[in-house]
C-alpha cells in the first residue's frame, strides 16, 4: 500500500506554513512550532482550547534510508539523506492533510471541534488528553466484551 504524498516535492517548511495558514483560516490565533531530532510539534489555540500535534520524525540512521528497499544495498550518504528528506516531506504533508480534514469536518457540521481534536487537546501540564487516556485503555477494557454494537439496554420488552 502506498503512503499519502510519498513522492511529494513540497518542502517541509512549506507544509508547516500551509498548516498555519489553514489554521488561521479556520479561526486559530496562536501558533508554536518546536523541533528536535526525533519529533516536531505543532501547537495552536482554537475554539478556546490549546491543541498539540506531535509528529514523529524519521530516524536518518534507519536502514530504511541507509539501504535500498529492493536489494538492501547500502546507499551513499547523499542518497540516504535524500530518502530521509523525502520521508520528512511526506510526514509534513500527511499532517497538513489531517489537520485540514479535521477542521473541514468541524466546519461542515459533521463533528464538533472538541470531539474531533480531543486526543490532541493540551491539559494544563502540557500533556494531551490522548496521552492521559492511552495509559488507561487496557484497564478500561479489562474483562469487557468487545462487541461492536453493545447489547440493547431497552428493558421494556418490546
Amino acid at each position: 500500500m502506498s503512503r499519502y504524498a510519498e513522492n511529494t516535492s513540497v518542502a517541509a517548511e512549506k507544509s508547516r506554513m500551509e498548516i498555519e495558514s489553514t489554521l488561521r483560516r479556520y479561526g486559530a490565533d496562536e501558533f508554536a512550532y518546536m523541533t528536535n531530532k526525533t519529533q516536531a510539534t505543532v501547537a495552536f489555540i482554537a475554539e478556546g482550547r490549546r491543541v498539540k500535534f506531535v509528529l514523529a520524525m524519521p530516524d536518518p540512521t534507519s536502514r530504511e534510508f541507509t539501504h535500498t528497499p529492493e536489494r538492501r544495498n547500502a546507499r551513499s550518504p547523499q542518497q540516504a539523506e535524500a530518502a530521509w528528506e523525502q520521508a520528512t516531506r511526506q510526514r509534513w504533508r500527511a499532517l497538513a492533510l489531517v489537520i485540514k480534514a479535521k477542521l473541514e469536518a468541524v466546519e461542515a457540521g459533521i463533528t464538533e471541534f472538541q470531539d474531533e481534536f480531543l486526543a490532541h487537546i493540551m491539559l494544563p501540564d502540557g500533556s494531551t488528553v490522548g496521552e492521559r487516556m492511552v495509559a488507561h485503555l487496557d484497564e478500561l477494557y479489562a474483562g469487557q466484551p468487545l462487541a461492536l454494537m453493545p447489547a440493547s439496554t431497552d428493558r421494556s420488552g418490546s
